[in-house]
């Protein structure tokens, strides 16, 4: 097959649990996220928290390290992320307010850091579809924010960041939320129709740029909150593309990782570095250090290039290159006749943890 981007029997056979479809929905599940958020239990003694910890895995987590990149500029109220089963000790009494994040609510590590902190006395609330989370909340009786949505949880990242921008609009953590996302999410419908399945690959960007990653090993490369996007690709093109990804923090990368730019040269025609960077959210000196690194990498031979996210607000570029990211390892997975929905290697791991209780 010469052309898989644009032949619709291979989607079908490829995409046989319908991820296409998810990614397509991206803005209006930001625009439902919005409003069930609006309507959502919040009592008084969660409204004025000394700090904010989010507890969550994959898709979930990645939503709170975007909520805690778009309020940072702004807001003076702390917002951390813990990945796994253990919460650090700071993370206690009620000034602290504990959002457990779970798609499914069965995430082993998310139920064990919210026990910790139900035990540490802090204010909690969960953001679930339903399972042991939604049980453990009506059981001790803090607010659910439970949406009904069924994807993999990496698809539902509208629902999981939508809610969250909703509690910190309600939080008074940042102006303007709800004009920048209603600007936002009309960006995102404006850019849908570039990247959509039925625009032919010659016409298609996120179809472009998933091409020229084929064989490749793909690094991606951002700063500040553009590094939690990053973060996001990566994650997308493992579980969607089923390929190798890594991704760096600007401008870390250039204190470390750039020393091996040519090292091994064999490898460099094998990767591919990707660059997200804002000449409006960026510091200059970053944007300058992205372009010297990419230069540096096209002149070892990697194919290296920057994406630069349209938008007015930080909101808006934050979720227009999520957009492009998804797409792209969505095309991506087309091209190596992978199914984008299906996480195996995930199901058989969970599967033999199960047998060590």
């Amino acid at each position: 097959m010469n052309n898989p981007y644009d032949d619709q029997q291979h989607l079908r056979a490829v995409d046989a649990g319908d991820m296409l479809s998810h990614i397509d929905a991206f803005a209006d599940q930001l625009q439902n996220a919005w409003d069930l958020s609006q309507t959502l239990p919040l009592p008084d003694s969660h409204r004025t928290p000394r700090q904010i910890v989010l507890c969550g895995m994959g898709g979930s987590a990645i939503g709170g390290d975007l909520a805690a990149a778009l309020i940072s500029t702004s807001s003076p109220v702390p917002w951390s992320v813990v990945r796994g089963y253990d919460i650090p000790a700071y993370v206690s009494g009620p000034e602290t307010l504990v959002l457990a994040s779970s798609f499914s609510g069965n995430t082993e590590e998310t139920l064990a850091a919210t026990e910790g902190a139900l035990h540490n006395g802090t204010r909690l609330l969960a953001l679930t579809t339903g399972g042991k989370l939604a049980d453990h909340a009506a059981a001790h009786g803090y607010p659910l924010w439970q949406f009904d949505y069924v994807s993999q949880p990496r698809a539902a990242l509208g629902w999981s960041f939508g809610l969250l921008v909703g509690l910190a609009h309600r939080l008074e953590l940042a102006p303007n939320l709800d004009r920048d996302l209603a600007d936002a999410i009309t960006l995102l419908r404006e850019h849908q129709a570039q990247y959509a399945w039925d625009v032919p690959f010659d016409e298609n960007p996120a179809k472009g740029g998933a091409s020229r990653l084929v064989g490749r090993l793909p690094v991606v490369l951002g700063s500040g909150m553009f590094e939690v996007i990053a973060r996001r690709w990566k994650g997308q093109l493992n579980e969607n593309a089923k390929t190798w990804a890594g991704f760096e923090g600007m401008p870390e990368a250039n204190h470390n990782m750039v020393v091996s730019v040519g090292f091994p040269a064999a490898h460099d025609i094998s990767l591919s570095a990707l660059f997200i960077t804002s000449p409006q959210y960026d510091h200059p000196r970053v944007q300058l250090r992205h372009q010297l690194t990419c230069d540096m990498c096209q002149e070892n031979n990697i194919l290296a290039e920057i994406f630069r996210p349209a938008g007015d607000s930080a909101l808006a570029q934050m979720l227009h290159a999520i957009q492009y990211g998804d797409y792209v390892s969505f095309y991506l997975a087309l091209a190596y006749h992978a199914d984008p929905t299906t996480i195996e290697p995930i199901v058989r791991l969970k599967d033999k943890l199960a047998q060590h209780p």
